[in-house]
């Protein structure tokens, strides 16, 4: 079959009205034929280290020996596209190296909002992801914080914030608190409450059909405006909840004006004495190719041979009325601080079996047996919006000490703890199946940190010969688990 009939054929699944669209606001040194093309060549997989548990160059090194051809990400110092070895995210998703945190697999283009979130040395302590599922951005924030501060991360469908909270506790992530709301709720419940916000919003699409041919098969000029409207509004509460002097990035994956350029400058007219942009023509050398004359990122398929994508960076100059009190009740909160005798036996004890944490970061909670590790620059917005999940659940008290929980373990275990027992690749894939492991040298202690190449897998008890595998169940994996993903498997 012919390029020609090929491309005709693809384009025949495509609404006209969308490539009428896509013609108009298409900058004219590109071409809806590069377009088309670029539509059609599978997406390239690409992933981004993860900075709170390795180090780029580490990763560089251990990535050498999967012999995986990893070319930079120009706008992303941690990602890289992987042109080796061409894998799709299933088997990629298998390796030891992405169960144990060490990276995420992330579209290049997704990780365009976070690195402007944070250009021109900003620096926040408190920042709001209101569209965090399932956890790419979120993840990428944090590692931009070094787990300092604090994240607020919203997702308003139920299903993804179990995916959502899963990712973060795999990387490591421990300064988030996650919460179920409609976006919409957060001007009016947290005004000018945080230092930068990323709403990476709903939308129709448009830009992900390398990735999945199906995403137009819904798509409307109805519902392009329905979903414009629903921008515009969320747009509106992030900016209350933005502090004066504080920067809001709004992206979305799709590529027509309506949901993009119309929505950007319909914040600006509303608000033309409080919002500027802040051009991001300069964000990464090769911004130029996509900024728009406003000085918005609109990143079409063909040129970074990536997804399509907008983004777009606000400073809220001043204050803005504020928006009416919310009607609802948040509820009783379940928690009660620790005392500090009380904190100050769990620090021991949690020494004891490898875990340490910065104690000016964070203050010990309890609801019942349940001790948490809160954040603490967090604390004053509890009691103003309910949390699905607030910082680390910790331990599980008992009358004979503490089951100190795997989250805690991955996020807070100590480099040079005492009780570490590295196991090699063979006994890692072992572990990950949620089977007990038979090491050739068992640990000298009772409990053990099991660790992979450094990396916390699992606090376990020693029974005999055998390890116990501690592994919580919903991370169990079956299949193919190898040291590095092979293109056959």
């Amino acid at each position: 079959m012919s390029t020609l009939t090929t491309a005709s054929t693809f384009t025949d699944k495509l609404p006209a009205a969308f490539l009428d669209a896509t013609r108009a606001v298409m900058p004219a040194d590109l071409s809806m034929d590069d377009f088309i093309a670029a539509c059609q060549r599978p997406l390239r997989p690409s992933l981004r280290v993860n900075t709170l548990k390795i180090s780029v160059a580490d990763f560089l090194e251990l990535a050498g020996n999967y012999q995986w051809d990893l070319e930079p990400v120009p706008w992303c110092a941690e990602g890289f596209w992987i042109n080796r070895n061409v894998l799709d995210a299933t088997r990629l998703g298998n390796a030891l190296s992405h169960l144990a945190g060490l990276f995420y697999i992330q579209e290049a283009s997704s990780m365009l909002p976070v690195t402007a979130l944070f250009a021109n040395d900003t620096q926040p302590v408190l920042v709001m992801d209101v569209a965090a599922a399932p956890g790419s951005k979120t993840t990428q924030i944090a590692a931009l914080m070094q787990n300092q501060g604090g994240i607020i991360a919203n997702e308003y469908s139920a299903s993804r914030v179990k995916v959502l909270h899963a990712n973060i506790s795999r990387c490591g992530v421990s300064n988030t608190a996650l919460t179920h709301f409609d976006g919409r709720v957060f001007g009016a419940a947290l005004p000018e409450t945080f230092d930068a916000i990323l709403l990476d919003a709903p939308c129709s699409g448009e830009g992900v059909i390398r990735k999945d041919p199906d995403a137009m098969s819904n798509w409307s000029e109805n519902s392009v405006t329905e979903i414009a409207s629903t921008q515009r509004e969320l747009i509106d509460s992030a900016f209350h909840a933005l502090k004066p002097g504080g920067v809001l990035v709004y992206s979305t994956c799709t590529l027509n004006a309506q949901e993009n350029q119309q929505v950007c400058q319909w914040l600006l007219d509303t608000y033309s004495d409080a919002a500027e942009v802040e051009s991001l023509a300069e964000l990464f050398p090769g911004a130029g190719k996509a900024v728009t004359p406003e000085g918005y990122l609109h990143v079409f398929p063909q040129v970074y041979d990536s997804e399509g994508f907008f983004v777009a960076r606000f400073r809220k100059t001043d204050s803005v009325p504020r928006l009416p009190v919310p009607g609802y009740k948040v509820g009783r909160f379940p928690f009660s601080p620790l005392s500090r005798q009380d904190s100050a036996d769990i620090i021991k004890a949690a020494g004891l079996s490898g875990l340490s944490w910065p104690e000016k970061q964070y203050t010990l909670w309890q609801r019942d047996k349940e001790i948490w590790l809160f954040p603490a620059v967090l604390e004053p917005v509890f009691g103003k919006v309910r949390f699905s999940r607030i910082g680390v659940r910790l331990a599980e008290r008992f009358p004979k000490g503490f089951r100190w929980q795997h989250e805690a373990v991955v996020a807070f275990s100590v480099a040079d703890a005492k009780n570490r027992f590295e196991i090699n690749d063979e006994l890692a894939q072992s572990w990950f199946r949620g089977v007990d492991i038979y090491p050739d040298d068992t640990p000298p202690a009772d409990e053990c940190l099991v660790t992979w190449l450094g990396q916390p897998l699992g606090l376990a008890k020693r029974i005999g010969s055998r390890i116990k595998n501690s592994l919580p169940r919903e991370l169990v994996r079956d299949g193919a688990i190898r040291p590095q993903p092979l293109p056959n498997d």
